[in-house]
């Protein structure tokens, strides 16, 4: 049974206990949290399309349904939210980007679809950067989005909106997606925990789109959820995984995999290459394997492959496939901001065209061939997400110092959208007042395995929010 907590800080896994149960009603469940949204988001700006009224009368529905023929599935009445970036029918799908306000969209995505049939209530629609290519969240549309430990800081990007938004109590559930940190990056930097899923896990498709979208941004953008406890990311991914025939690269398998010999191995990097590792990453790293250690898992320290390498390279093949896609839109449509912080990311990190561009891209092959090799003796790795804490709100704006920052330093993420490998984030320590978190790596379709290893983290260090909401750090 629930304790006396308002029902917007309960889980979204005891909340479908109750509520497919019918001790608790989707009624309450959903009215509570469209009330914490409409009393706080004004200061926070997570979610930018309320959908709060249509969510209560979706409640009612399925509070009918209950009754007549039991639960529509395991999310049965579970406010979400989904990130504006993907399609939601008679919603609008502008990706941050003022010029596509007007672009309703004439289907729902697969996100969409999954979440609604397993009996989930979406409440609203959640923030993303201009074109959801920054990795801080705000825009000339709908503004930008705060960091609910502290306004200074960055919610993080693309999927910003939705780690403020879940942290703050707007559902326990958000969906998101990430093709080079966008779901890891905003939950480092909100305290929220999530899982990249590997490619062909979850499926996208975008009935408004107009064209397919480029091979790199087919191959390294998935779609997944944030929460803030690992056993909703779990509960979520799984409600997820319904097959879409419009995503030709999703594949069937079912979620949990074949148990593993005990003790799993894992692999314990703090490599920084050419940067410094801050102390505070480095002390969540400690901390995390010190959890996972106790745990019963036996924690290695060694050095996987080329990480630094493949991540460099997967930022130069991507952006030279949106220089060779994308560049007109993107120079007509995005803010003066927005172009000033892409001529950046091109200085900083020159893209590959050509020739260079399908070498560069021929090169995953043999990145993700030594990796594979690498994950039948370690099953999971455990790296730094980025090297330094949170970044403020606006670092991607101080010139090549602040791309760097952001950009240069966050090779762990983007490493593994490129090689198409599941990797997970989860808080592990505060630092001034912040939660800061850790990666963990795992092999292809075993996203089991990193959500049981984080929440082998989770169990040591408390889950974040608590404290957020108890008012001992936080806005």
């Amino acid at each position: 049974m629930l304790d006396s907590k308002p029902l917007w800080q309960h889980s979204a896994t005891d909340l479908a206990e109750v509520v497919s149960t019918g001790r608790v009603s989707s009624r309450d469940c959903v009215e509570s949290v469209v009330e914490r949204v409409r009393a706080t988001n004004g200061s926070i700006n997570a979610i930018v399309d309320d959908l709060g009224e249509d969510a209560l009368r979706q409640a009612d529905e399925h509070d009918r349904v209950l009754k007549s023929s039991g639960p529509i599935g395991p999310l049965h009445g579970i406010p979400v939210t989904l990130k504006e970036n993907v399609d939601q029918k008679g919603c609008m799908t502008p990706n941050g980007v003022a010029a596509m306000a007007n672009l309703i969209a004439p289907d729902d995505s697969p996100s969409a679809r999954s979440l609604k049939a397993a009996g989930a209530i979406i409440i609203g629609r959640t923030n993303t950067p201009e074109f959801s290519l920054r990795v801080t969240t705000d825009n000339l549309l709908h503004g930008r989005t705060f960091n609910p430990w502290n306004n200074r800081a960055s919610a993080g990007g693309s999927s910003g909106g939705a780690a403020a938004a879940t942290m703050m109590g707007y559902g326990p559930l958000a969906h998101g997606n990430d093709i080079g940190g966008s779901l890891r990056i905003p939950s480092f930097c909100c305290g929220a925990a999530t899982v990249k899923p590997g490619l062909g896990r979850t499926p996208a498709y975008n009935p408004s789109a107009e064209a397919e979208r480029g091979i790199l941004a087919q191959m390294m953008s998935v779609q997944g959820v944030i929460a803030r406890e690992v056993k909703d990311v779990r509960l979520g991914m799984k409600s997820m995984l319904s097959y879409d025939p419009h995503d030709p690269w999703m594949i069937e398998c079912p979620f949990d995999g074949p148990a593993l010999e005990s003790p799993i191995r894992v692999a314990f990097t703090k490599n920084a290459f050419e940067y410094s590792l801050h102390p505070a990453v480095n002390e969540a790293l400690d901390v995390a394997a010190d959890a996972l250690s106790d745990a019963g898992y036996e924690v290695v320290e060694a050095e996987p492959p080329d990480t630094r390498e493949i991540g460099e390279l997967a930022i130069k093949c991507l952006l030279g496939e949106v220089k060779s896609l994308q560049e007109d839109a993107l120079r007509q449509y995005g803010s003066p901001t927005f172009n000033a912080i892409l001529d950046n990311y091109y200085d900083a990190c020159p893209p590959l065209l050509g020739n260079e561009l399908l070498l560069g891209m021929a090169q995953r092959a043999h990145h993700l061939r030594e990796w594979t090799l690498f994950l039948q003796h370690y099953p999971l790795v455990l790296t730094p997400l980025l090297l330094s804490p949170t970044y403020d709100w606006d670092e991607d704006t101080r010139g090549q110092q602040g791309i760097d920052r952001v950009l240069g330093e966050s090779f762990y993420a983007r490493a593994f959208n490129f090689m198409g490998l599941p990797a997970g984030c989860v808080p592990a320590i505060y630092n001034g007042g912040l939660p800061l978190g850790v990666q963990i790596v795992g092999r292809l379709m075993r996203e089991d395995l990193i959500l049981d290893a984080c929440e082998a983290i989770e169990n040591s260090t408390g889950v974040m929010a608590h404290k957020l909401w108890a008012g001992e750090y936080g806005v």
